[in-house]
């Protein structure tokens, strides 16, 4: 067994290597960049070696740099994690070259699986079954295009160097596939150098399943069962969870020997997966195979009761499989969520900032957590956004899922939006509890997981409205409590006036609506209640706040709710979801709201990618005008109205500000107007 290994990536997954090599008693080297330098991963590790600037091109992705740092530091086997280099053939070559073990599968299986369309050649001779698809050489669009044309859309493009969603593109028309294919081939080349492309039919509800599978040196190979990933946006999942539902053994069995079949096929070792399509009939097609470790694979630890970054290191020193498949066994039912700085109520675009308040669920037996930030960590503009991931298990799927939406609830991050709040939604969404599942599901179920339904509002908006009442006069009685003159009528705020009610009125906004609120305080005996008018409703409301827990009685109707505040931010927590809002501050009016409106602006740090309009332009209405890429992800800024491009800002490859005014753009005006 090894005594030192070096952990060739960063963040979450760096420090879950590190957490098994530990156990193992193997000492662990750490790389890092600028950006990096007093990170979570940099400061487990037993030894760090500085490798290059915080953009990964310049650092994580030097090869030569990293075989460089096991060198200097005696490291005798590489763990690439996943991403950066792990599925990188010429990295494991220069491994072999410096007599240093890659841990991973030898290099004519990366090679043979890094191209999607090789690889489909590959599965079709070895009978595993294929979606049909173009993956030929003949890479003119024409061609491309035609064989779209023929099978009929929609038609998914696919990068066959890629993965994680990149070069991957949705085609649901003829008039579509020119702009998507360029989009696709673009971000393909940007993210693996190599902008070749497949083209398959897509499948309108299909389910992805994809099954965990281990090969050693001498021949042994199981399958640790699957996991079910369908739920996704933007071709990245969201929730996995194993195993699948619905899956029965006979099933299981033959998409276990058939992914066995698949890495046999090219000679694998230590751990992949295969990925299938499963539809609606129980036909099930090949995907890809993913040479590395994946994202989600801790739901499978936690069914199978097995550390598979220690698999991956024993079989790499050549030792035998741990278990046998007769040995591996079924137990519980486990999900994972991914706990991203992003907004989800923008079309999930990443965000950067500082993590300055960070409190994950407790971690038992049941709840587990892997991350590699801390609270006051930046998250980066460089970097993929994901902040952690949440993993709960329980004895079955129903247990499971509400331990996860529990966890969920109680995960509180300040300082960088996150998608807490929906993964809380979705998590407690019925077709999500009653397994509904199916790759289009948060398209498909959209407005029940951002809770645009008028029967959510009604019922939500109250207990909004009640929580921000009891919070204000919990405030004034604070500043009553800690004044000299706490009797002052400057620290009450019950609202009183001469021979008038005693009346609140105030604003809040859900959705970008904005909802008046009227609340009339009124007493009986020595109790207060308040009859609250909102959305064209009048309630009788009592309750109490105690620390993040509303106990509430509406019209009669007693229950109890957790309240969660991030910046004048609230989520309200509640078996049906989460519900969010804001007061609107008094003083922010039309005006603000006019000077801050439209303006062709970088949404985030970033690089622009292109410029695809000319100086002097007329354009239409959400015509595409430049690309820019920020956090691995292209962001098209398009036309707000007819216009013309007066000025570009920037050109091709220079860094931008996010906020920045990026185009000298003016609308069109109506002639006589």
């Amino acid at each position: 067994m090894f005594t030192k290994i070096l952990i060739a990536n960063r963040g979450e997954i760096a420090c879950r290597v590190i957490k098994t090599a530990r156990q193992m008693g193997i000492l662990t080297v750490a790389v890092y960049s600028d950006a990096d330098a007093e990170s979570l991963h940099v400061n487990m590790a037993d030894e760090a070696v500085y490798i290059g600037p915080s953009p990964s091109k310049e650092s994580y992705l030097l090869g030569d740099k990293v075989i460089e740092a096991a060198i200097r530091t005696g490291a005798q086997a590489i763990h690439p994690g996943y991403g950066f280099l792990s599925e990188n053939a010429e990295f494991c070559r220069a491994c072999s070259d410096n007599n240093i073990t890659f841990i991973g599968p030898p290099i004519p299986a990366i090679e043979a699986m890094g191209s999607k369309s090789a690889a489909k050649s590959i599965m079709e001779a070895a009978d595993v079954p294929l979606v049909p698809g173009y993956h030929g050489d003949d890479q003119n669009p024409a061609i491309i295009k035609k064989a779209a044309d023929e099978m009929g859309y929609p038609v998914l493009l696919k990068a066959t160097a890629g993965g994680g969603g990149k070069g991957m593109r949705q085609v649901w028309s003829e008039d579509e596939f020119d702009e998507a294919l360029a989009a696709a081939k673009r971000e393909s080349l940007s993210s693996f150098g190599d902008d070749t492309m497949l083209v398959e039919k897509y499948l309108t509800q299909p389910r992805h399943v994809e099954i965990q599978v281990f090969c050693d040196n001498h021949g042994n190979a199981v399958y640790l069962f699957e996991r079910d990933c369908s739920v996704q946006r933007r071709h990245q999942k969201v929730i996995e969870e194993a195993p699948a539902p619905g899956m029965t053994d006979e099933l299981r069995s033959k998409m276990g020997e058939s992914a066995i079949q698949s890495a046999q096929a090219i000679g694998y070792q230590g751990a992949g997966t295969v990925e299938f399509l499963l539809d609606v009939d129980g036909s099930f097609y090949f995907m890809e195979m993913n040479t590395r470790l994946q994202v989600e694979h801790p739901v499978t630890e936690m069914i199978s009761g097995q550390d598979l970054v220690e698999w991956q290191l024993r079989v790499a020193a050549g030792e035998d499989l741990p278990l046998s498949q007769e040995q591996l066994k079924i137990n519980g039912h486990a999900f994972e969520a991914r706990i991203y700085a992003e907004d989800p109520n923008n079309d999930f675009l990443p965000a950067t900032g500082t993590l300055n308040f960070l409190q994950p669920p407790i971690e038992s037996e049941n709840v587990r957590v892997d991350t590699g930030v801390r609270q006051g960590d930046d998250v980066s503009v460089f970097y993929d956004p994901m902040i952690a991931k949440l993993i709960v298990w329980d004895e079955n799927r129903d247990k499971a899922l509400q331990r996860l939406a529990k966890s969920l609830m109680e995960y509180r991050i300040k300082g960088v939006t996150t998608n807490i709040d929906f993964l809380y939604n979705l998590a407690t969404a019925k077709p999500f509890v009653e397994a509904d599942l199916d790759t289009g599901f948060i398209e498909k179920h959209h407005d029940l997981i951002f809770h645009k339904e008028e029967t959510l509002l009604n019922d939500e908006l109250p207990i909004a409205a009640l929580y921000l009442v009891l919070a204000q006069k919990a405030q004034a009685q604070s500043k009553a409590n800690n004044s000299k003159d706490p009797s002052s009528p400057w620290h009450q705020n019950n609202a009183w006036r001469l021979n008038e009610a005693n009346l609140h009125r105030f604003e809040i906004e859900h959705n970008d609506v904005i909802y008046p609120v009227s609340v009339e305080e009124k007493r009986s005996g020595n109790s207060a209640y308040f009859m609250i008018s909102i959305n064209g409703k009048t309630l009788d409301c009592q309750g109490r706040i105690d620390g993040e827990q509303l106990f509430a009685n509406i019209d009669g109707y007693r229950f109890n709710a957790t309240i969660g505040e991030n910046d004048n931010h609230y989520s309200l927590f509640r078996q049906s979801g989460v519900f969010h809002f804001s007061k609107v501050s008094p003083d922010l009016g039309q005006a603000d709201d006019e000077a801050n409106a439209g303006g062709l602006t970088a949404p985030m740090n970033g690089t622009m990618v292109s410029l695809l309009a000319d100086v002097n332009e007329h354009v239409e209405k959400d015509q595409p005008l430049l690309i820019m890429e920020a956090m691995k992800m292209e962001h098209t800024i398009r036309a707000p109205s007819a216009g013309m491009v007066k000025e570009f800002y920037f050109t091709a490859g220079d860094m931008v500000d996010g906020g920045a005014e990026l185009v000298d753009f003016v609308a069109s005006t109506d002639e006589g107007a």
